[in-house]
């Protein structure tokens, strides 16, 4: 048998059914795993073993009495970002450093009633602000394929936990590319659905309007999985749409023969490394021998999308981290002469350079006199990529390109750029602009580090990106691909 490390959420499923092995013998040796190698990584804030043991003993039981879930003894991990009830929830910052959460995200809730075991809390950007997984509080994660690189951000420690085997899949939230960046960087699949196809109720606010939750798993069969679970009308969140989430697996395994595939002309530009972009035109040529046919398309307002995005979710993260003020929970200055010492001493304290760079940009980006100039026309553009994507969409059912311009970069070589930082985000942006399901592959190596080829589909086209995913996959061992240390 295949040691449990090293099979697919799915694989694990079958195993536990036919009695190979019991929830509690996996997830102690995902534990004992973690334990070993994490130090390697720093790719968890907390690991929840007593928790973790204590629900595999319950799937168990509930799966030798009949009444077993459909994620019934299966570890996962959760992005640090969602409230998990009397554990530990930082969101990656000084400032959440001793909250305890009094509940469950909507998120959360859902995979614990279907059975799913949690490992513990993943790393991340502070507040899921960055792309590289740099600016957390607890230090960077490192990339298992190669540990002086990036895994990517924010949801890097998620990612680096798949890649590194320590489960097979991972929750995360992608609010301009935080989950199929690192996914295309450490050689796992990400998949951001629609936006309010899953619940954002409990999950702490970065940029409303922009942030979704997804998973980070090794195969589009396992995220296929995941997110029939999490998907579904939440009335505890006002953006969560009330419309019926179809059986992804269902249909996975259908032909993509007639599938037109849009190739975006400004993806193929100049900021695109060259060997990265021959990794993706030849996952696209697969996707052409499987049946799909190629359409060039083009979203003219392409190279806008990083200024607007830099413009809308500051404005909206400084509305949202406006709660974080030293009163009511999180971190407090001591000593504070008066209120508004307390306040400005324990955000200054609080919060790291990254998050109040973005904080200072969407205060300033509000304000009076600059609101029209700034805020209201970025969202005005915003419109504009959004229909480029609808006009695009009139000819295409899917649009392929590359996830990312390079493979992973060195922890540090950006740090100090914020813009060639926020760049590295150019391709995936738009998807969250428009509200658009997307999702990246594994699709090849360049210098022995994952390339991603990326996905986008028009809005609640989450089955068609999975089906085209698990085709191409079914003629790839990309995502088998693990890196050598982690074996």
């Amino acid at each position: 048998m295949t040691e449990l490390h090293a099979q697919t959420l799915t694989e694990l499923a079958a195993g536990l059914e036919h009695a190979e092995f019991t929830s509690v013998e996996l997830t102690a040796a995902l534990l004992d795993r973690i334990a070993r190698r994490n130090d390697e990584l720093n790719a968890f804030i907390t690991v929840t073993a007593d928790e973790a043991l204590a629900a595999a003993a319950r799937a168990d039981a509930a799966r030798k009495s009949g009444k077993a879930g459909v994620l019934n003894g299966l570890p996962i991990i959760h992005k640090d970002i969602f409230c998990t009830r009397g554990i530990k929830t930082t969101c990656g910052s000084k400032m959440l450093d001793n909250f305890i959460s009094p509940y469950d995200a909507t998120v959360v809730e859902k995979l614990a009633s279907a059975g799913a075991v949690v490992l513990g809390k993943a790393n991340m950007d502070e507040f899921a602000m960055g792309s590289s997984n740099e600016t957390s509080y607890f230090g960077p994660v490192r990339n298992p394929w190669n540990p002086d690189c990036s895994p990517g951000g924010s949801s890097g420690g998620s990612s680096a936990s798949v890649a590194a085997r320590f489960a097979p899949a991972a929750t995360g939230t992608d609010t301009g590319g935080s989950i199929r960046q690192p996914a295309a960087l450490t050689g796992t699949v990400g998949i951001k659905p629609t936006y309010g196809r899953v619940s954002r109720y409990g999950m702490i606010a970065f940029a409303s309007s922009l942030d979704q939750a997804g998973v980070i798993t090794r195969s589009s069969e396992d995220a296929a999985l995941l997110l029939g679970v999490m998907a579904g009308f939440d009335e505890r969140d006002s953006t969560s749409i009330d419309q019926p989430v179809p059986d992804y697996l269902a249909s996975i395994g259908d032909s993509i023969k007639g599938l037109r595939v849009g190739i975006v002309r400004e993806h193929f530009d100049a900021g695109l490394e060259e060997e990265t972009g021959k990794r993706v035109k030849e996952a696209i040529r697969v996707l052409e021998a499987l049946g799909a046919s190629t359409v060039e398309v083009s979203l003219p307002n392409l190279n806008l999308s990083v200024p607007t995005y830099y413009v809308v979710a500051p404005a909206e993260c400084s509305s949202n981290l406006s709660r974080f003020d030293g009163v009511r929970f999180g971190y407090r200055a001591e000593h504070a002469e008066d209120l508004l010492d307390l306040y400005c001493r324990s955000r200054g304290e609080g919060f790291g350079d990254e998050v109040k760079r973005r904080i200072m940009t969407g205060t300033y980006v509000l304000s009076a006199g600059y609101y029209d100039a700034y805020y209201l026309k970025a969202q005005r553009v915003r419109q504009l990529i959004a229909n480029d994507f609808r006009k695009a969409f009139a000819d295409v059912d899917v649009i392929a390109g590359p996830t990312a311009p390079s493979p992973a970069f060195k922890l540090g070589d950006k740090v100090n750029d914020p813009i060639q930082m926020y760049l590295n985000d150019i391709y995936t942006i738009g998807a969250n602009l428009a509200g658009l399901p997307a999702m990246s592959v594994p699709c090849g190596f360049v210098d022995d580090l994952p390339v991603g080829l990326h996905l986008v589909g028009p809005h609640f086209a989450e089955e068609v990106l999975l089906r085209c995913a698990h085709q191409y996959q079914g003629e790839t061992d990309w995502h088998k691909a693990c890196p050598e240390a982690y074996r």
